[in-house]
């Protein structure tokens, strides 16, 4: 996972960068820092999963900058449905999540490269070039993050690690306050797949109550605090 070296801006060529990202203030700054580079051009924001995916698909665009964050669902779950609806399209992640876990999964589901936001505008353009060269890039806290969570032999490793992509969606929506219903509705899955879903996140987090649960995604990172049902 090391970091490959950036392509030149000369031979950029023309990069079509599509942005999701549920803040606005966070997709314009990104924005204005594409737009003043040669070369790039920005063909679409999002702000939700579903319209990211859609936008992905109809758009193809060479690279596309992901918050794992997302108000609809979890973002990995779009990394993942990402490879299959835009399978040319190089995705950067883009994220306030530093944690070994997060950074690890990411690559597994797909990720070129994995970027800090309070670093991004300084590692942004290398990232992009280094992706479009067939390499990957990973910010600097990211790849120390990495490098601590092997010396310690995966020691101290985020029960989120041992959640599925589905069970993290799940997780997700018990702590945004949907019924089990209302989520079996929004996944398109039964309400007895939903409470066996939800078992089993009681049972892999040790955690036995809906409001724990809750404690555990805001802490987690998942949803902000805001956003927990009540």
């Amino acid at each position: 996972m090391t970091q490959e070296p950036a392509g030149s801006g000369a031979a950029r060529g023309h990069v079509r960068v599509m942005l999701a990202d549920d803040h606005p203030l966070v997709r314009a700054g990104v924005r204005r820092v594409l737009e003043g580079v040669q070369g790039v051009e920005v063909v679409g924001e999002t702000e939700t999963g579903s319209q990211t995916l859609s936008e992905l698909k109809a758009t193809q665009p060479d690279v596309l900058l992901l918050d794992l964050n997302m108000p609809d669902g979890d973002g990995f779950a779009v990394l993942r449905e990402a490879r299959t609806v835009a399978p040319d399209t190089h995705i950067v992640v883009l994220t306030m999540h530093a944690q070994p876990e997060y950074i690890t999964r990411a690559v597994r589901e797909g990720a070129n490269g994995y970027l800090l936001k309070d670093l991004a505008v300084q590692d942004l353009v290398a990232a992009i070039d280094a992706v479009l060269a067939g390499g990957s890039f990973f910010s600097e806290r990211a790849q120390r993050a990495l490098a601590e969570s092997l010396r310690a032999g995966g020691a101290g490793e985020s029960p989120l690690a041992r959640l599925t992509g589905r069970e993290r969606e799940v997780l997700v929506a018990v702590a945004r306050g949907m019924t089990t219903k209302e989520i079996a509705a929004k996944q398109n899955i039964s309400a007895r797949t939903v409470e066996t879903h939800r078992a089993n996140l009681m049972r892999k987090l040790e955690l036995r109550s809906v409001a724990l649960l809750t404690q555990f995604a805001i802490r987690e990172g998942l949803i902000q605090p805001g956003e927990a049902g009540t």
